[in-house]
């Protein structure tokens, strides 16, 4: 009798572990999660995005630097579209992302939406779909993008300072930022390879060209060619220059930066961390000698990982009518 008594028990309590599995589930995101509410809606962003990119290629640089800014204060909710307020400095006026590009994109892409189903795309959802279509539009991976994330309320300066890794970071400093928002070491050295696109302001560098030790020294963890390239495009006292993260294929998503990285020329002190940790280097070292052979799949994977930080769901925040204002 003991027995059939524990045996229902255990039962029951399986029930309820389930239910509440099925609850969690069914509140997160989930692939075509707009397919009832607003059918339309992942074609026409990616319609917007495209009309973008196809003029603007280096924008795509631009959204995957902007998600990932999101993503890492307060998750991915769409706070670091939010403007700033007469009490309020939102992320937008925080130091590292006053150098983000192409919020009238997104606005574009939002506005479109809103014309065929008004109030039903969120923000958020809206800049997850935008990185992911511009990366795939420029030779990049593509991935599935589960939805159904809302948009937060909050948005405040002094976290994007405390979240956001330093480019001047160590690679103790970086795995533990990343492990903090439940992203690991090969997150980490996998997404760092999204520096195969873009451009980079000397501010960010200056400091390993110059004076890096109080000697008139150079960073001794670049490559001292390399070195002498980037002084004849910054000078010691120039923070406004942007120069290629991938020289010569900064507009083409590839494995490149895996080989620059490996031969000491990452651009940014947090590039040259990853030679510091065994498996980051090991990571490096493997996509440099094959060609990137598994670095599309693992950057997806990371991708779709990222992008369910900290996501608001069900009732939770709300779906703005314009991303750059709380309703």
């Amino acid at each position: 009798m003991g027995s059939a008594k524990l045996s229902l028990l255990v039962f029951l309590q399986l029930l309820l572990v389930l239910s509440a599995f099925e609850k969690a589930c069914a509140q997160g995101l989930k692939l075509g999660f707009y397919q009832h509410s607003c059918p339309a809606a992942e074609n026409v962003i990616k319609k917007t995005t495209s009309k973008y990119i196809s003029r603007f290629p280096t924008l795509a640089a631009a959204f995957l630097r902007m998600h990932f800014h999101d993503c890492f204060v307060r998750g991915c909710d769409g706070s670091v579209l939010l403007n700033s307020t007469r009490n309020n400095q939102a992320e937008k006026a925080a130091i590292p992302n006053l150098s983000l590009t192409g919020f009238n994109v997104i606005d574009a892409a939002k506005s479109e939406v809103e014309k065929i189903c008004p109030g039903v795309v969120s923000c958020s959802d809206i800049l997850t779909l935008v990185a992911r279509d511009a990366v795939s539009m420029i030779n990049g991976p593509y991935w599935d993008v589960p939805t159904g994330r809302r948009d937060g309320n909050v948005s405040l300066a002094v976290e994007a300072l405390i979240n956001l890794p330093p480019p001047f970071a160590n690679i103790t400093t970086l795995k533990s930022m990343f492990a903090a928002k439940g992203l690991n070491a090969k997150d980490l050295v996998v997404l760092s390879g999204g520096h195969t696109i873009g451009r980079a302001a000397c501010a960010a560098f200056n400091n390993r060209l110059y004076n890096f030790t109080g000697k008139g020294d150079a960073d001794p963890s670049l490559d001292p060619n390399y070195a002498v390239n980037l002084r004849k495009k910054c000078g010691p006292t120039d923070f406004s220059t942007t120069v290629e993260m991938d020289p010569g294929n900064y507009k083409t998503f590839d494995e490149d930066y895996y080989t620059l990285v490996a031969k000491r020329r990452g651009l940014f002190q947090s590039d040259s961390a990853l030679l510091n940790d065994p498996n980051t280097k090991a990571y490096v070292k493997l996509q440099a000698t094959t060609h990137g052979s598994t670095f599309a799949k693992d950057f997806a994977e990371s991708m779709v990982k990222m992008g369910n930080i900290g996501v608001l769901t069900g009732k939770a925040g709300q779906i703005r009518k314009h991303c750059a204002f709380v309703n």
